[in-house]
């Protein structure tokens, strides 16, 4: 009788050291396209600290230290923007991780692929009362497309692996495809946390066939250009009204693929900032001014990318005699599936042929008003003595030929108003997943650095001072070509135009009103800009304005302009009856 021999038992693999389980996670991220990571310092984020000052030594990575957590997640948040790409933010154990939390919900909404990696105490520790330990699995909790809890010893590789799928919207095994957007790694460490004298295992650090191009996106409609559009004249077998009394509205993201829509069509363009469509023969400057006297007159809306800006668009939406179509070719991350009443249309000729073409004089109707009501605000602008928000805004899009970032609250809105759609500033940015004021100087620091391309920021002097702290860059840190411009009228200027600026409220609460909601401060921000060393100036008049703007943007600088809040409610009414006068039938 012959006996087999019995296989020989699996031997578990021996536990990673803390370094290579560290080279190991950092390999897998440049193989996965990450090429900016944002560093915050700390004990037991250390092994990753080492492992990616030996991927920039190779040049596989760069890195952005910043002592800040929260500062740090909102310059990876702007460098994915700027990039297109995932970036990453690695931070210590306890607080540090929670300090992401703003830029990770900002993410979630605005399907930015952030890629948190956090430090942790090992199982063993946790739940014991080690010092800076706390629950961090699950933090984020639905503001992540995927959360990875990596045990201490484990080799990280396949959890990060998957976790960059997960960010860019592409399958992973048991993790449901959604669109793009924040992922968080939570990998524990053991002590030693600093590299044996070799450095740790280099090959495990520095794969030598360099960073992987991962596909990437943020959650924009896809541009077009007019060939890739069917004849709207009814070519292709559609067939396409040529009656139409559709307008085309273009909310946050929206891409150029809207103005290129709008112009195919015939139809009026309400396109927002921060849409990227804010140009061509369709675009209505000042339309959510004309939508009081036009409006009527729609039968028709087909949106692109998420509108946030406007009561007037917010109410033409609801509207019940109006018909609604939300072009969506692929998942946002915005609303959940149901929960809207519009229609929702996934192919261009479908849509077409929803829209429809402009009947007769519609476009020309719109055009023309939209002319005569732009005269108007320049006009009574013109006559003003001092410096408003919408000087600064319509100075800002004039002048900027690189990137623009626009602040919540008043800037993006003054904007709005203003924006000539016979220019266009290479690329908007505006945080408006959540439409925060958190994180914006940070934001735009990131977008600057991204690509190199020289960038000018507008916000309010509340927004600046709520990221004050992303000012701070260390010695040796790479310095993006950024101009801040501040509109400081003193508090929060956004509130006097809403229902706390009403006669009926501050007869009643006005000391509360100004206290709770207006914020009045003195911040000297010339002082706040030299303690940080960044050069200041200040604009008090138009001529002021425009050759401080018409210098190259070189390095960081500060320009600030200081604007009156108290007639802010009273100036916008004032327009408002402008445009009325000489609009209304």
């Amino acid at each position: 009788m012959t006996h087999e021999a019995p296989e020989p038992a699996a031997t578990p693999e021996a536990p990673l050291d803390s370094a290579t389980s560290a080279a190991r996670a950092v390999r897998a991220l440049v193989a996965g396209g990450v090429v900016d990571v944002v560093v915050a310092p700390g004990s037991r984020s250390a092994p990753l600290a080492y492992a990616l000052a030996e991927a920039e030594a190779a040049g596989l990575v760069r890195l952005h230290v910043r002592i800040d957590e929260r500062s740090g997640a909102f310059t990876a948040l702007g460098l994915a923007l700027g990039a297109r790409r995932p970036a990453a933010v690695v931070t210590t154990s306890g607080t540090a991780v929670g300090e992401l939390l703003p830029a990770v919900m900002e993410a979630n909404h605005a399907a930015v692929p952030l890629v948190v990696v956090s430090a942790d105490r090992p199982a063993e520790l946790r739940g014991t009362g080690a010092n800076q330990t706390t629950v961090q699995p699950g933090l984020f909790g639905v503001h992540v497309r995927a959360g990875m809890d990596v045990p201490a010893g484990d080799d990280p590789g396949r959890a990060v692996t998957d976790a960059l799928r997960a960010a860019v919207g592409a399958p992973v095994e048991g993790v449901p495809t959604r669109p793009p957007g924040p992922v968080h790694l939570n990998l524990a460490f053991r002590d030693p946390l600093v590299p044996g004298g070799d450095g740790g295992d280099r090959d495990e650090t520095l794969p030598g066939d360099g960073p992987a191009e991962t596909p990437m996106r943020i959650g924009s409609v896809p541009t077009t250009g007019t060939a890739d559009l069917p004849d709207p004249a009814g070519a292709g077998g559609l067939h396409i009204p040529d009656d139409s009394r559709t307008v085309v509205v273009a909310g946050h993201g929206a891409g150029e693929l809207a103005a290129v829509f709008a112009a195919h069509l015939g139809l009026p363009l309400l396109a927002e900032p921060s849409s990227n469509a804010r140009f061509g023969s369709s675009g209505i400057a000042p339309y959510r001014l004309l939508l009081e006297h036009l409006g009527p007159a729609i039968t028709r809306v087909v949106t692109f990318g998420r509108p946030t800006l406007s009561r007037p668009v917010t109410a033409l939406l609801a509207r019940p005699d109006v018909e609604h179509a939300l072009y969506l070719p692929e998942p946002v991350a915005w609303f959940e599936e149901g929960r809207r009443p519009e229609r929702i249309i996934d192919s261009l000729p479908e849509l077409l042929t929803f829209a429809g073409r402009g009947e007769d004089g519609w476009l020309q109707a719109w055009r023309q008003a939209g002319a005569t009501a732009e005269a108007a605000i320049q006009s009574l602008l013109a006559g003003e003595e001092r410096l408003t928000g919408l000087h600064v805004a319509d100075a800002v899009w004039e002048h900027t030929d690189g990137n623009l970032v626009l602040g919540s609250s008043n800037p993006i809105r003054d904007v709005d108003l203003v924006a000539a759609t016979d220019w266009h500033p290479l690329e908007v940015f505006a945080n408006r997943g959540l439409a925060g004021i958190d994180g914006t100087v940070s934001t735009a620091t990131g977008i600057a650095l991204a690509a190199g391309i020289p960038t000018r920021v507008l916000l309010g002097d509340v927004t600046f001072l709520h990221d004050a702290g992303g000012l701070l860059l260390g010695a040796g840190e790479a310095q993006p070509d950024l101009q801040i411009v501040v509109l400081n009228d003193g508090g929060g200027g956004i509130f006097g135009l809403l229902e706390h600026g009403a006669d009926t409220t501050t007869a009643r609460y006005g000391a509360a009103v100004e206290r709770l909601f207006g914020t009045p401060h003195t911040v000297d921000i010339a002082s706040l800009a030299a303690a940080h060393g960044v050069p200041y100036e200040r604009a008090g008049t138009l001529a002021e304005l425009d050759t401080a703007m018409e210098r190259p943007i070189t390095g960081r600088s500060i320009l600030e302009v200081r604007t009156e809040r108290t007639t802010l409610r009273t100036l916008h009414a004032r327009i408002r009856r402008a445009v009325a006068d000489v609009t209304a039938p």
